[in-house]
């Protein structure tokens, strides 16, 4: 009697076994398929940043005796143009409400080959009132089947660079990825993280009438759901003068972290832990700084030619 009642006992257990494996198969495929998706992502981003410094590297001239990169002056036909593209690169560069942005470069992990001297400081003091300048930043997680993007942290920072605001901020659709190598964004962080609904709110408060800067700005506006004025808004990822000054050619969109290192000499958007949205912003302003008399000269010129 006990042979046939441990048979009947295993039977009868069979079907629940063989399901949970079932299941725990299925989980494995998945996070194996996540895993493979990211990797690949991050091979061709690497591949890509290599091709592009070893193109950089070529096209500089060779340094003697140490000595360091000093920031080039411009020739009279360059900088008119570059000061020209000024006045309407942060309208050009923020496409219109609606349309589906490029991809954000702010998570490029390229570097120039050489960099300019720690002798190009940003400007000090502020063409108009400083109160009405900010810069923002935001780190964003993926949400759903597709994972779309969705604002999970945001940074306002002051022009002098203090922090005005920094909220974690809980998506309203569920996390699939959290991004964590680029977004520095953690599942504990968003535990107890502020609704989407009221930070946007607190957001809108802080930013609305006053000039916001911001590197690729258009995707941090575009997870906020908010269009700011184009004349109120200062993108630094597609200023030719700025890339002049970092010894790259043409207008192509530059990331935050190559700019910050060939015109200050300095590193940020390193390690394992993520990008900071704090060091971002405050990184963004002192670029608008080094350009922030040109940039405001020529937008004002046009805007008397434009009246006249």
């Amino acid at each position: 009697m006990s042979d046939i009642w441990i048979n009947l006992s295993h039977d009868e257990t069979a079907p629940k076994k063989a399901l949970a494996g079932k299941v725990n198969r299925k989980k494995e495929w998945l996070r194996r398929k996540r895993h493979n998706r990211g990797a690949k992502g991050y091979r061709e981003g690497k591949q890509k940043n290599n091709q592009y410094r070893q193109d950089f590297r070529q096209s500089q001239t060779p340094l003697q005796n140490g000595a360091s990169i000093k920031c080039p002056p411009a020739s009279t036909s360059t900088q008119s143009k570059s000061l020209s593209y000024l006045a309407s690169a942060h309208s050009s560069s923020m496409p219109p409400c609606g349309e589906k942005p490029k991809e954000p470069l702010k998570s490029s992990a390229s570097s120039p080959g050489s960099s300019v001297s720690s002798t190009c400081k940003p400007i000090t003091m502020s063409s108009g009132n400083p109160s009405k300048y900010v810069a923002i930043d935001c780190e964003m997680v993926g949400t759903g089947p597709k994972s779309l993007s969705e604002l999970a942290r945001c940074s306002i920072v002051s022009y002098e660079g203090d922090v005005i605001y920094d909220k974690f901020i809980k998506p309203s659709a569920r996390v699939t990825d959290y991004r964590t190598r680029w977004s520095g964004i953690r599942r504990r962080d968003l535990v107890n993280a502020m609704p989407f609904t009221k930070a946007r709110m607190e957001i809108l408060s802080l930013i609305k009438g006053k000039v916001v800067v911001g590197h690729a700005i258009h995707n941090d506006f575009k997870v906020i759901g908010y269009c700011h004025p184009p004349e109120l808004t200062r993108d630094t990822s597609r200023i030719p003068l700025l890339n002049q000054m970092a010894g790259i050619e043409g207008n192509k969109c530059t990331s935050l972290k190559t700019l910050t290192k060939a015109i200050f000499n300095r590193d940020i958007q390193t390690g394992n832990k993520g990008h900071s949205s704090v060091e971002d912003a405050r990184a963004t302003m002192e670029l608008y700084k080094v350009v922030e008399h040109e940039w405001e000269t020529q937008l004002a010129a046009n805007s008397t030619a434009m009246l006249g």
